[in-house]
């Protein structure tokens, strides 16, 4: 009867591995905020990391890193998507599990939200008209487009002597595609953003390019909510496998060329 007994339980616990009982419950312990889903705020207009799709679902790098991770963790990826600073609140205010918007690492983020390791590197630059007299050097000049709470108009916004260019030469959009309208419609003299969507702008508004140089080098970062360290070590684990395995520079590579 014991014999009988053991065999049966070692029956039920194969069962319940390949059913996935164990996942579930390391998934219920994540505390997310809701059970089974990975809520993940952003801004989807910030190709080719988040943008909207044909189809009206969501794509680009963040998206699909996310995915990723959501099924290493056995939870289902929910896009909740909103302005820029709302994605950041989202976050510490627990109405979202992370968010992902190309969101740069910096000190004040830090001291309300966790960041997971970085899985990106975001370079600004600026977009111009073809034919003008903008330069690296004049920026403190010229008017400035970026989109609101992010770093480049954090910076470029500082004062002079904590190396911007002042309030009064920069203008806060919604998205960088409201921007780069902006400098097409001559409200601004040149636009502050990151590179790879610096492109797919340039690329969709004939008549605009991108200043020869660097604005400024930072790490993208998933945040997390400021409480949930399990969240945290779990997504940087998984993305820890994802990285080792090459999915993330895959999922790069799918949407920026090497060139």
């Amino acid at each position: 009867m014991k014999k009988m007994f053991a065999l049966m339980l070692s029956v039920l616990m194969v069962a319940c591995l390949f059913a996935g009982c164990g996942s579930n419950d390391a998934a219920n312990d994540l505390n997310t905020v809701e059970a089974g889903k990975l809520i993940m705020s952003t801004n989807a207009a910030f190709p080719p990391y988040e943008m909207v799709a044909d189809d009206g679902s969501f794509e680009g790098i963040d998206v699909e890193i996310a995915g990723a991770i959501a099924e290493k963790l056995g939870l289902e990826l929910v896009v909740d998507d909103m302005d820029f600073n709302a994605a950041l609140l989202a976050v510490q205010e627990g109405k979202s599990d992370m968010v992902m918007a190309g969101v740069s690492v910096t000190p004040d983020r830090e001291l309300v939200m966790n960041f997971s390791d970085s899985y990106a590197t975001g370079v600004q630059v600026v977009i111009v008209k073809e034919g003008s007299d903008v330069t690296m050097d004049n920026l403190g000049d010229q008017m400035i487009g970026t989109q609101a709470a992010t770093t480049g108009y954090i910076y470029a916004s500082s004062t002079p002597e904590d190396g911007g260019y002042g309030e009064d030469h920069v203008i806060a959009y919604d998205n960088g595609a409201s921007a780069v309208q902006a400098l097409m419609n001559g409200q601004v003299d040149c636009v502050i953003i990151d590179s790879a969507p610096a492109q797919e702008y340039v690329a969709a508004n004939p008549g605009l390019t991108i200043l020869e140089g660097t604005w400024v080098e930072e790490e993208y970062a998933i945040g997390l909510n400021k409480e949930n360290t399990a969240l945290l070590e779990a997504v940087n684990n998984a993305l820890a496998e994802l990285t080792a395995d090459g999915t993330v520079q895959s999922i790069i590579d799918k949407y920026i060329s090497a060139e």
